[in-house]
């Protein structure tokens, strides 16, 4: 045990010390393997220094104007991303803080769909990313669940 946590350690410091001299921010993103390419994810961020943030899962079934979103999986993804934005507003954070995610879809085919939405919120260096299926979630017609940890600023 005490052996691999030891292999562990030093596994993690020597990832953390490549990222600190890759990069001057405080994230690096792993890049996809070509046969990935034009994916909306990345296989893991390394992020070093700033101030971590896990947020609950967000989901609804009606925007911001109370306008229905129920079988709108696009609209309930979009809102998603919007409050998440909020959230991380108010403890000084962007959606470019995020640094992961889980997706929790009820039915696999809107993966396309929540797709399209995440490379529009995330055009450059998007989070690391789950997308599960499950038979369903806390109230019927939510059709997505997102939670994420975002990393806000870096060291100093």
């Amino acid at each position: 045990m005490i052996r691999q946590n030891r292999l562990a350690g030093a596994w993690l410091v020597g990832l953390l010390t490549l990222s600190a001299a890759g990069a001057a921010a405080a994230r690096d993103y792993i890049p996809l393997p070509p046969e990935f390419a034009g994916r909306s994810y990345s296989p893991g961020v390394v992020t070093k220094g700033g101030k971590t943030v896990w947020l609950a899962g967000v989901t609804t079934l009606k925007d911001e104007q109370g306008k229905s979103l129920a079988g709108d999986v696009e609209g309930q993804t979009r809102f998603i991303f919007r409050e998440i934005e909020r959230n991380l507003a108010k403890v000084g954070g962007k959606l470019d803080d995020i640094v992961t995610m889980n997706v929790y879809l009820t039915d696999a085919r809107n993966g396309g769909d929540f797709a399209k939405v995440r490379r529009e919120v995330f055009p450059k260096n998007p989070p690391a990313s789950s997308q599960i299926t499950i038979a369903g979630l806390a109230v019927p017609g939510f059709l997505i669940e997102i939670s994420c940890v975002a990393v806000i600023g870096d060291e100093k």
